[in-house]
């Protein structure tokens, strides 16, 4: 690794400009982000994929990759990317920091703990849960209806036990007994706030039209209502500043923020891509899970909010996911003719990212052992296609391994940028909205609300807040909302089980299907995997 100022130069960045943790971490201040508005603003890549098997098909490490191929070619580049969870690093999937010669680096450190970002905002958001409890508790003025209290608390690793819980048992002295429960950290509206937020004045802002719940007239309370937004702010005055660190071969990374993909908009933070996009000439920055979830939000609800647009687009693929969406096991070896059958949910896809305006890059992330039949069907589906299609050796060969995925989305990044073009008007129903990104980005044919959401709807409109853009939150594994549902999907019902009203982070969370908020562990999850050696190095990950 190197030192990190020698990584800040790369963005001329100043050392009075950056607050470090140690030798090759640091958060750029807030005088040198009011900087960034009179830059001009470098072209940036979205990285997506297709639906991923269970153990997720290195979008990150692509990401981090293709960065890296760019740089070898000579180009100014950083990376925007958000920050891993605990949750899944102990739970399925392991470090969430790219892999092999791929990585963000110190990787550990990353993945653990960080600058302490997520706990900022896990503190953040559970200190407005004790303020709701202690206005019930003492009668306040707001005379908050404990029974229509909906902000519940969060914790940043994986609890099943958790998911539904009763507090204020024993007696009056330890508050109203309710029932409540527990989100992971990333399923949190303040992380939403922080990584939708352009500045601190609009963080205030966010955090105070915050909904915690309603009185027993039926009026909204909000977190300004209860005097919290002050302190919230003062709990997230360094989590707000992005994180500089590197990439394995030095690539200055901006890594900042962390909504979970299915279950909110999954990208990173504004700040931080505008960052990224005003001292580097490429930013390649990433969405979560497939393009159906991450990158539908990143357009609909990121480029929305904050008048970003990118100039090419790069969707990663698999033989195992391919194989997976053809009918075949991931697990093991299969036929050719598994891959041309998953080549149709790999054309689903495309078409998504063609409604946006974008004709993608096709990368395909090699894995060891994968057969050379196999990547030679998918070059050959892509190109009859008509598309640009790349192999990428990244994990085993470091930025070479991705030079031919940068020259090929280097040369799309040179096409006139396709105007900003979304899936809907905001002026138009929630029914309708999300009616749009069913059947254009999942492929269903209707949408069937239950009796839950439809009333969730009806106090939507009375409240007045059916202007708000929709995050749907569903499984990643399937276009569909159930998981099990492999492969090209057509004609299906969209199930909407609840609508939830996110002011602050400004969108309307619809749930669809099985979703919980609070993941559960394995039955062998990760965290057996993971020890710390007698010199104090972190092992596992």
């Amino acid at each position: 690794m190197r030192p990190i100022q020698e990584i800040a130069d790369k963005l001329d960045l100043t050392p009075d400009g950056l607050m470090v943790y140690g030798d090759y971490m640091a958060k750029i201040r807030l005088a040198t982000l009011r900087q960034n508005t009179a830059r001009q603003k470098g072209k940036i890549v979205l990285v997506s994929a297709i639906n991923p098997t269970r153990s997720g098909e290195g979008k990150t490490t692509v990401s981090i990759g293709l960065a890296q191929g760019m740089q070898r070619l000579g180009a100014r580049v950083a990376l925007a990317l958000r920050e891993p969870s605990l949750g899944p690093i102990f739970g399925i999937k392991g470090g969430g920091a790219g892999g092999g010669h791929c990585q963000l680096e110190p990787s550990t450190r990353i993945n653990m703990h960080f600058t302490g970002d997520m706990h900022a905002v896990g503190a953040a958001h559970n200190l407005l849960a004790a303020l709701v409890d202690n206005a019930v508790h003492f009668h306040s003025e707001l005379d908050l209806e404990h029974r229509q209290v909906f902000w519940r608390r969060v914790l940043d690793v994986n609890d099943r036990a958790l998911r539904q819980a009763v507090i204020g048992l024993g007696g009056r002295l330890n508050g109203v007994p309710r029932e409540t429960g527990f989100d992971i950290t990333a399923a949190s509206e303040v992380m939403g706030i922080l990584c939708l937020a352009e500045d601190l004045t609009d963080l205030k802002q966010r955090l105070g039209r915050i909904l915690v719940g309603f009185d027993r007239q039926g009026a909204p309370v909000t977190a300004s209502g209860l005097q919290a937004t002050g302190a919230m702010a003062a709990l997230l005055q360094d989590a707000i500043l992005p994180n500089l660190v590197q990439s394995s071969e030095g690539v200055p990374a901006l890594v900042h923020g962390g909504p979970f993909g299915n279950i909110a908009h999954g990208c990173n933070s504004v700040i931080a891509t505008k960052s990224a996009a005003a001292r580097a000439d490429y930013v390649v920055t990433e969405a979560g899970f497939g393009f159906d979830l991450g990158a539908e939000k990143f357009f609909d609800l990121k480029c929305r909010s904050a008048g970003l647009w990118p100039h090419a687009v790069v969707l990663v693929v698999t033989v195992r996911a391919l194989r997976l969406h053809g009918g075949g096991s991931p697990q093991s070896g299969g036929t050719v003719e598994e891959i041309c059958a998953g080549l149709e949910h790999l054309f689903h896809h495309v078409e998504s990212v063609q409604a946006f305006g974008f004709e993608p890059v096709i990368a395909i992330n090699r894995f060891d052992g994968d057969d050379e039949a196999d990547l030679k069907a998918i070059e050959d589906g892509c190109r009859a296609y008509d598309l640009s299609v790349a192999r990428f050796d990244g994990y085993a060969r470091g930025g070479a391994g991705g030079e031919a995925l940068a020259v090929a989305v280097m040369a799309a990044t040179e096409r006139p940028q396709p105007p900003p073009r979304f899936l809907y008007e905001l002026d138009e129903s929630p029914e309708r909205k999300i009616l749009a990104v069913a059947s254009t980005i999942y492929g269903a044919s209707e949408v069937v609300f239950s009796r839950t959401a439809l009333k969730d709807l009806e106090r939507i409109r009375d409240l007045g807040y059916q202007q708000l853009p929709i995050c749907i939150a569903k499984t990643h594994l399937s276009l569909s909302s159930d998981p099990s549902r492999i492969g090209h999907q057509d004609g299906f019902e969209l199930p909407v089980e609840s609508v939830r009203i996110s002011a602050g982070a400004g969108y309307l969370l619809a749930l669809t299907g099985d979703i919980v908020t609070m993941p559960g562990l394995s039955a062998r999850p990760a965290a057996h995997r993971i020890d710390l050696s007698d010199e104090g190095e972190v092992l596992g990950v």
